[in-house]
């Protein structure tokens, strides 16, 4: 692994730089990258930014994410980029896998791979590693990769506090998740102080649906939502023809297992949704509840304690069967008070 002395000495000149991140970006994942692209390119390195797939529409107002390249439109420059780099910022994923049809060209990239996350387990692609998964996000690791590692908090211009506040915004569900530690707070006041606009980035963020997705929360919260009050767990199974109905786009699904979370006395909620090409799991739970360890040893996935995701190739119908089937093992730790 390198050194962050070595890691300076390579930046300390021009270089040909890919920043990535993982398969259908969130606030974080968007955030931190597009933070990384404008640091990167304000100290004279060619440096381009490549995402998986397309993102959320609630983000498409970020500081120049116009630039980014979208694998899936357009994989023949992204390849080439790829190829020629000498450095690969990869950011909001510790797994190639992550990135699913990037896989096969990082994966036979030569190039440096310089990962900072905060999701457990690391694979081991990386020569350097800023990685925390106690991070409350990966924009948070960006933030003290800038200030602290490379003690360059002068180069944080406003548009770079803005795409960090808003990866930490999203990433803690608007600084109410127990990862909110004190030092986040800290880093959120000078992200404040260096330009980031708080209100006008939340309004842009969660006030920004589209009259469908509203249509289909209130058709999910009435007619998907499921409470096992046995088990203190509720969730959502979503079909595609829902999804189909309500003209569902990337992102307007987010958000939407929180309220089953936000029942009274629920410990653990899911989201389950037909993506036709494959299931699509994600899992959310308060305290010591191991969302996780449910992904991981059931559904070919994983996460962090509290917020998880996985993946299964059966029919829903059989997916939700298989859900509800591993409750009973965990029925002690979610009937605890």
């Amino acid at each position: 692994m390198l050194t962050i002395t070595t890691l300076k000495q390579i930046l300390a000149e021009p270089k040909s730089i890919v920043i990535t991140t993982h398969y259908k970006p969130d606030g974080d994942a968007l955030g931190s990258s597009l933070a990384m692209l404008l640091w990167l390119k304000a100290h004279g390195h060619q440096a381009r930014l490549i995402v998986p797939s397309d993102y959320p529409s609630f983000l498409a107002w970020m500081p120049h994410q116009e630039e980014a390249i979208i694998y899936t439109e357009n994989k023949a420059l992204a390849d080439k980029l790829i190829a020629e780099s000498d450095l690969i910022f990869c950011l909001d994923f510790n797994g190639l896998a992550r990135t699913h049809d990037m896989q096969p060209i990082l994966s036979t990239s030569q190039a440096t791979k310089v990962m900072i996350d905060h999701h457990l387990d690391p694979e081991g692609f990386d020569q350097f590693r800023h990685w925390n998964p106690e991070s409350a996000a990966t924009a948070y690791l960006v933030y003290d990769f800038i200030v602290n590692l490379l003690d360059d908090r002068s180069s944080i211009t406003p548009e770079i506090a803005t795409c960090l506040y808003t990866g930490i915004m999203t990433d803690t569900g608007s600084f109410r998740f127990q990862s909110t530690t004190v030092e986040v707070h800290l880093a959120i006041a000078d992200l404040i102080s260096l330009g980031a606009k708080n209100a006008e980035i939340h309004e842009r963020v969660y006030n920004s649906s589209s009259e469908n997705r509203l249509k289909f929360l209130g058709f999910c919260l009435l007619n998907r939502l499921v409470v096992l009050h046995e088990y203190n767990t509720a969730y959502f199974a979503i079909t595609k023809e829902d999804l189909t109905r309500f003209n569902i786009v990337t992102g307007d699904t987010e958000g939407l297992v929180n309220y089953a979370l936000s029942i009274s006395g629920i410990k653990l909620a899911a989201l389950i949704i037909d993506r036709t090409y494959q299931i699509k799991l994600s899992l959310r739970s308060v305290g010591t509840f191991p969302a996780n360890e449910i992904c991981a040893k059931y559904f070919n996935g994983g996460g962090h304690r509290n917020a998880a995701g996985g993946h299964d190739d059966h029919p829903l119908e059989r997916v939700v069967e298989k859900f509800k089937a591993v409750l009973p093992a965990y029925q002690e730790q979610l009937m605890d008070n």
